[in-house]
């Protein structure tokens, strides 16, 4: 059983239909975003001085706008409330661009309103980081011992229930994640337009960007799903033949 974990138990086929999603999502997120980045904007406005006057217009004027290396690394960080964007998003004046950068500063207008999401996110950072760790070699440990005597069986389904805990605090995460994400888009979209930072079309482009990305936490969930659901059936089956 042990070693069907990795290479032939059935339950592997669960994650089949989520890792072609996640392979899909982000092949649309990477193919969208180019395509829109390559179409300039009518005021030819940079990604970093789209979320300037975002963040302005919102009197955040105290959170930074930094660059940082990377292909689509853009982030905001809460803790320094810095935005760090990309060098194919801050001195693009690509629509692509400026939909991400709007995406962050929605981030950090979330963060200065007190979005209950983004601040549940956040406060649950270091139990999943700390979960995510462990998990797995808990799980693997009590699927070892469950093949053992009674004593060492009991042992291990705590253990691999135990490693299903920690690891169902990613998925929660995810969970999470989605409205956040998903509203940052909606706070970036809503700025572009009404700053008239973009206009016409341009708000069309942006939102095909914004919807690709969303997909890749769509997917991300999808995936952490699958994996709890797979480790669920591997620990039941495992307790089954003891």
């Amino acid at each position: 059983m042990f070693f069907g974990f990795f290479w032939g138990d059935w339950t592997l086929i669960i994650l089949l239909p989520a890792m072609i999603f996640a392979l899909i999502a982000q092949a649309r997120v990477q193919s969208t975003f180019n395509k829109y980045s390559r179409i300039s904007t009518a005021r030819g406005i940079s990604g970093a001085e789209a979320a300037r006057r975002i963040l302005d217009r919102n009197g955040l004027s105290h959170v930074e706008v930094e660059r940082v290396k990377g292909h689509l690394s853009d982030h905001y960080d809460p803790r320094t409330q810095v935005i760090r964007l990309s060098e194919a998003t801050y001195d693009s004046t690509g629509i692509g661009a400026l939909g991400v950068a709007a995406h962050e500063a929605g981030h950090a207008v979330q963060h200065a309103t007190g979005y209950l999401p983004l601040k549940i996110r956040n406060a649950i950072v270091p139990v999943t980081q700390f979960g995510s760790r462990l998990s797995m070699p808990l799980f693997l440990i009590g699927l070892l011992l469950v093949g053992f005597s009674a004593v060492d069986a009991a042992i291990g389904e705590f253990f691999m229930f135990a490693g299903i805990v920690l690891f169902s605090l990613s998925t929660l995460f995810q969970l999470i994640t989605l409205p956040t994400e998903f509203n940052a888009s909606a706070r970036a979209l809503s700025s572009l337009e009404e700053s008239e930072i973009l206009v016409g079309d341009e708000i069309a482009g942006a939102k095909k960007v914004l919807s690709a990305a969303a997909m890749t936490y769509v997917a991300a969930l999808a995936t952490s799903l699958a994996y709890l659901l797979r480790f669920i059936l591997i620990a039941a089956g495992a307790s089954g033949r003891r």
